[in-house]
């Protein structure tokens, strides 16, 4: 079974996008520890997400949940029309954890069935469209929190998964 891991940078108010951007000014450190936390494994994500990343497309090959397109033009590329096709994929490359990395909609649809977190808790809150779906913490458990410069870098794991 692959593990599913929601990688996320989050405002103070929940906030994750404004129109397919970041709210907040750019935080090299954060960028960096998401890029080599899922450089090996498949990513799970959007269309409009995925092709807001084509210049530089993130993980070992990317899932790309879609209700219009059934292919892509890029080798490392997947469609997957749900979450049970997206698991799917993510077993047949021999996967042990895909990354579920955006945008709001698939958080949001795959939040019932990820197994962990990886939040960078963005210090401030910031005007946007887009926020990060709302998890009940009792079902979760905080395993790690690292302080940086203007996030925090919080690691949950859902109670009762041992």
């Amino acid at each position: 079974m692959v593990e599913l891991v929601s990688v996320a940078a989050v405002a103070g108010n929940g906030v994750i996008g404004d129109d397919g951007e970041l709210p907040w000014p750019s935080i090299p450190e954060d960028k960096r520890q998401y890029r080599d936390r899922i450089a090996n494994d498949p990513v799970i994500l959007g269309r409009r997400t995925f092709e807001s990343m084509l210049d530089d497309l993130p993980g070992s090959a990317q899932i790309v949940l879609s209700r219009s397109a059934d292919s892509i033009a890029v080798d490392s590329a997947h469609v997957a029309a749900d979450v049970d096709e997206a698991v799917a994929i993510a077993e047949a490359l021999g996967a042990d954890t895909a990354y579920v990395i955006g945008g709001g909609a698939i958080y949001e649809l795959f939040q019932p069935h990820v197994d962990r977190m990886a939040l960078s808790r963005v210090h401030g809150e910031y005007e946007g469209d887009t926020t990060y779906p709302e998890w009940d913490e009792a079902e979760w458990e905080l395993v790690g929190s690292t302080e940086y410069d203007r996030f925090t870098l919080e690691e949950w794991v859902r109670a009762g998964d041992d």
